[in-house]
């Protein structure tokens, strides 16, 4: 029977600093932290990004690396006697996860990709706890026996944050920390993190920003003196005038001025919106065709996108390296010119003010003519990571009718087991590498078959001073014949209704 007040659950627990874990009631308890910390096979495998000769000079990568966080130089104090002898420390994280039904593995799967974005924000996975109940508490989220079990986690291993496989209530939150006395985040925040360090854009950065601020509003704390109350007469303690507070709380001051911030923040978003409709536009005049790449955070979206067209966009093993769109122009096998769009990478409970700020850059998925959706056939649940995307599309305006071509990536990692399983689920899936290039012509000739074709055939003759339209021709339709005579060029040919009046005003004048 457990000790009164401990709640029935897994725990595991690690050190890496050389000591030995103590022995645990449950030898499966150790087996679990084991998994959990190796995260072999998950979204952060144990090895660096492999870059090809498609990638370019990833001068980013570099960039990145030079100037890199230090996660949780904290200055929490736990004693007074502290402020004399502080040392500067690396944040040192502890995981906590609850699952209410499903199965272990699933729950494991979860709390793997929770270390892959801890890492990913800077921090070094010192050990977890993973529990089933029915429901989270309401109080502490893992109940008040679990959560001192975890408090003697996070004094055993000297970690000095929490973070939650949840989005915890800023209640939840309080309570935990006033237990294990130590930080506490939960996935939301911890994304939100991993966003703002890896945002370069002025307009990723405002997105970014945004949420934050969406994700802090409800969640200010107070504290001592700076809770400065309204107060007069008796509750002044008889003081009367001149007692009174400021007529307004500090929290109150600082939501008004979040407020503000980020009703600015919208106004600046929409401004930038028009440059990038302009952009649209100007595609769209062309009778561009384009394709937008869709997948879970690291599943290989910008390997594929530069292995397509050279593009040298970002490649880092690293959950969300991209979170700026980036297009670029490439061809069909027979000639045809398309956009292809690398646009940020989803995840299982993608913050929902996250999905609200960058609403304005996924909508380059809702404006596309293919969607391209990358999956990592190498993860544990590629099945859950197909879910949890579709389940953000459908939130994306102008996809429902929109053709999905599912791309099985990372074809060289997965399981021949898992490739075939894929294939039965998803029976028009096309199996890849983006790292080694097998199967990419078999994707290039599918892309091209899902585009959009040219309607109009046009059978006329072309000036010879007008080749930059036999040149479009070439580029955006499809040209079925060309002679060349004494007036011009005589081309057949099936093209956008633009280019079309384009050679029927050409033809027309030089008659």
């Amino acid at each position: 029977m457990p000790a009164p007040g401990h709640d029935r659950g897994t725990t595991a627990r690690a050190d890496h600093s050389g000591s030995p874990a103590p022995v645990n009631d449950h030898q499966r308890a150790e087996d679990l932290v084991a998994r959990i910390l190796a995260r072999s096979g998950t979204a952060l495998q144990e090895r660096a990004a492999e870059h090809t000769d498609y990638d370019g000079d990833q001068f980013d990568v570099e960039e990145r690396a030079a100037l890199r966080r230090i996660g949780g130089l904290s200055t929490e104090l736990e004693d007074v006697t502290e402020v004399e002898n502080r040392q500067l420390r690396l944040e040192r994280v502890v995981l906590a996860g609850i699952y209410t039904s499903g199965r272990t593995e699933a729950a494991e799967v979860s709390l793997r990709e929770l270390a892959a974005l801890a890492e990913t924000a800077g921090s070094t996975v010192r050990g977890g706890v993973l529990q089933r109940r029915p429901h989270p508490d309401p109080a502490t989220y893992l109940g008040s026996g679990k959560s001192r079990e975890l408090a003697d986690i996070v004094r055993e291993t000297g970690a000095d944050t929490v973070i939650v496989d949840s989005e915890l209530a800023p209640s939840q939150r309080r309570a935990l920390e006033d237990v294990v006395r130590v930080k506490v985040i939960d996935r939301t925040a911890l994304i939100l993190d991993i966003f703002a360090q890896h945002a370069k854009s002025r307009e990723g950065k405002a997105q970014v920003e945004l949420a934050q601020l969406e994700y802090l509003l409800p969640r200010l704390r107070g504290w001592g003196e700076s809770m400065s109350r309204q107060a007069g007469g008796r509750a002044a303690g008889g003081e009367g005038i001149g007692s009174r507070g400021p007529g307004e709380t500090k929290i109150e001051l600082d939501r008004r001025r979040i407020r503000s911030r980020m009703s600015k923040l919208r106004h600046e978003i929409a401004a930038m919106a028009p440059a990038r409709e302009t952009q649209r536009q100007h595609r769209r005049a062309g009778a561009v065709p384009s394709a937008a790449i869709v997948g879970y955070t690291n599943a290989g979206k910008s390997s594929l996108l530069n292995r397509l067209t050279g593009a040298g966009v970002l490649v880092e093993n690293a959950l969300f390296a991209t979170l700026d769109p980036t297009v670029r122009r490439s061809r069909t096998p027979d000639g045809r010119e398309y956009t292809l769009a690398d646009t940020v990478g989803f995840v299982r409970s993608l913050p929902t003010e996250l999905v609200e700020a960058f609403r304005s850059t996924l909508e380059e998925v809702g404006l596309s003519d293919v969607v391209v959706h990358v999956v990592d056939a190498a993860h544990p649940d590629p099945e859950g990571q197909i879910v949890s995307v579709r389940d953000v599309l459908r939130d994306i305006p102008g996809t429902a009718d929109l053709p999905e071509l599912v791309v099985l990536n990372k074809a060289d990692l997965a399981e021949p087991e898992t490739l075939a399983r894929l294939r039965t689920a998803e029976p028009g899936a096309i199996i890849v590498s983006a790292a080694t290039g097998a199967g990419i012509e078999e994707l290039r000739e599918r892309i091209a078959a899902d585009l959009p074709r040219p309607r109009i055939e046009v059978d006329l003759v072309v000036p010879y001073d007008r080749g930059d339209l036999v040149h479009r021709a070439y580029t955006t339709g499809e040209v079925l014949s060309e002679l060349h005579d004494a007036e011009g060029t005589h081309l057949v040919a099936r093209v956008d209704e633009v280019l079309a009046t384009d050679l029927r005003k050409a033809t027309q004048a030089s008659s």
